[in-house]
């Protein structure tokens, strides 16, 4: 069985893009990738067979949600991941720690919406040095996550790339306090690592850079967390209230990263972002943007963004995109689409999916051609 290897096949003279190919037990990843959610071991709408055919190389899941329910004991006994949910391809799965935080301090768009920093809807319970004790949101149990807790999950799981345990602290905090949740989250990633070196089981692990949006922290993380023996690098943490300020941030952060080992943007990829930051030398994204515009109904286009509940739509015997070569596409009319929509049968968001899906697989194939003539 391949053990992960990651290889850089050609680096752009225009820019810090590369392609690359990243080897896992699963299969191969050829990057620039994108990386869809299957938050719960699936993707919305759509089963795991229907994912591998349309291409996507990458998936990740959530050991927040998947701890929960149904827990990492039941899909070790199911006999892993990649058996309990039928995927032949390579999955990924993170700490459980941003769901965790996000439980406490709310995400960025409440802070920016003032609706405060900490959150007391009686979830998370404590949060110390041994790592964060909350309560599930489906039965109340106790739960004690830590770095050795979640390495083991994921150790269950069997994903390919694991993530060690972080704080994602709130985007509005003082220095002081950002810095001393960034050193304990090099020390909860160093446990993380030594628990994870302890049976590698041919997964590779990714530290998570933090640090906000200070450019002297960010060159902190990396300065200790590439000292480690970690497979490659994650960016995490607040990357920015813009995707002006995350740009910047990554602008002067990338530089401070080891270019033999693969970057990871985390949670961000919709298309403006792509655009932006592949040519900054990031290699994988995962996000849950194409699937949830595609539940309400945006299709994704070479021409732009598609609202398929639009009047025009009604009458468009054709495909959603001519020339696209999706499952949907090949077998209905974008008026089916839009009736599907309209009579709000589920159906439509399965084909909806599909398309944009398959939009981003050929969007990351022509973006790893550009890289290859030296175009981006």
């Amino acid at each position: 069985m391949t053990s992960f290897r990651f290889e850089i096949l050609h680096r752009s003279t225009r820019s810090q893009a590369r392609v690359g190919r990243i080897e896992t037990p699963h299969g191969v990843i050829d990057t620039p990738s994108f990386v869809a959610v299957g938050t719960n071991g699936t993707i919305k709408g759509l089963d795991n067979d229907m994912v591998d055919a349309i291409g996507l190389q990458l998936m990740f899941c959530n050991t927040y949600h998947l701890l929960l329910q149904p827990g990492a004991e039941m899909v070790r006994r199911a006999g892993g991941l990649h058996r309990f949910i039928n995927r032949k391809l390579p999955i990924i799965t993170d700490s459980g720690g941003f769901q965790v935080f996000s439980l406490a301090y709310g995400s960025v768009a409440d802070e920016l919406k003032s609706r405060g920093t900490k959150k007391t809807d009686g979830h998370v319970l404590k949060i110390n040095e041994d790592g964060v004790s909350f309560r599930s949101y489906r039965d109340g149990t106790k739960i004690l996550l830590t770095p050795e807790t979640s390495v083991a999950a994921q150790k269950a799981f069997g994903a390919d790339i694991i993530i060690p345990f972080d704080e994602l602290p709130p985007y509005h905090i003082g220095y002081d306090q950002l810095k001393s949740s960034l050193e304990r989250t090099h020390r909860w990633e160093q446990r993380s690592l030594d628990e994870h070196l302890k049976n590698p089981n041919q997964q590779a692990m990714f530290a998570v850079i933090h640090g906000g949006i200070d450019p002297e922290l960010r060159r902190q993380s990396c300065q200790f967390l590439t000292k480690l023996a970690f497979d490659g690098f994650a960016i995490g943490g607040s990357v920015g209230k813009n995707r002006l300020e995350m740009v910047e941030m990554l602008q002067t952060m990338m530089p401070h990263l080891p270019e033999e080992k693969p970057h990871h943007l985390l949670g961000i990829g919709d298309l403006d972002s792509l655009h932006a930051c592949v040519p900054l030398g990031i290699d994988t994204f995962d996000s849950s943007y194409p699937t949830r515009a595609a539940r309400h109904g945006l299709l994704l286009t070479q021409k732009g963004n598609l609202k398929v509940e639009k009047k025009e739509c009604a009458e468009h015997f054709g495909p959603i995109e001519e020339g696209c070569t999706c499952w949907t596409c090949q077998r209905f009319s974008l008026a089916y689409l839009h009736h599907l929509f309209k009579a709000h049968e589920l159906t439509a968001y399965t084909l909806a999916t599909i398309h944009n899906l398959h939009f981003m697989v050929e969007l990351m194939r022509r973006i790893r051609q550009s890289i290859m003539e030296n175009k981006i």
